[in-house]
């Protein structure tokens, strides 16, 4: 059996544990990360040096990087369904996958230090003002892409879409004001149609 670790609340586990989900793949989630502290302890260490999560443990073979999961069990078991087997589509898809993880978790990772993770009166108006110009720069892009097409994998759900939803979970569950999206709004509530989507992602931010 597949082990995941990582806190079930952390979005770039919830990439992971989703995929499985969706690919109906038996695992176990360990909680590790956040409050439950352990990413420095030595055995930590020994499978993922960064002491980030997620990580992915399979008998002797151990991986992290969380996109680089959700291809692995995505590739190994999901062949015909999320994961394409023409080149061009694949690399469309990973193109999204990339942009998701060097442009916009940086931006969300901030929101939710500068939000969710800072009492109101300690926060930084001009961090905050300025994540969010940012965030909103960059999902307009995502935006435009989905009055194009149906999903931000393509015509059919995929792995662009796990890669990018549990990303644009905190940002539409936070306290702010935030501009009319509504390609995006369209796509996200079809997500939410999704058992796995409602099991793994639509869960208490922290």
């Amino acid at each position: 059996m597949l082990t995941i670790w990582g806190r079930k609340s952390s979005s770039n586990v919830k990439k992971v544990t989703w995929c499985l989900e969706e690919l109906n793949v038996p695992y176990q989630q360990i909680d590790v990360g956040g409050k439950f502290g352990k990413l420095n302890t030595p055995e930590y260490l020994l499978m993922n040096p960064n002491a980030v999560i997620p990580c992915l443990q399979e008998d002797d073979f151990i991986l992290w990087e969380s996109n680089t999961i959700v291809r692995y069990i995505a590739a190994k078991f999901g062949e015909n369904s999320l994961y394409p087997a023409d080149l061009q589509e694949r690399a469309r898809i990973d193109q999204w996958m990339d942009w998701v993880g060097c442009n916009l978790f940086p931006p969300i990772k901030q929101l939710m230090i500068s939000i969710v993770r800072t009492p109101e009166d300690q926060r930084d108006p001009k961090v905050v003002a300025q994540t969010l110009k940012e965030i909103e720069k960059l999902l307009k892009i995502v935006d435009d892409m989905l009055g194009k097409q149906k999903y931000l994998s393509g015509d059919k759900f995929g792995m662009a879409d796990i890669a990018l939803a549990p990303l644009v979970y905190p940002w539409l569950k936070v306290g702010i004001e935030r501009p009319s999206l509504p390609s995006l709004e369209r796509w996200y509530q079809l997500l939410t149609e999704r058992p796995a989507f409602q099991k793994i992602v639509m869960i208490e931010i922290s």
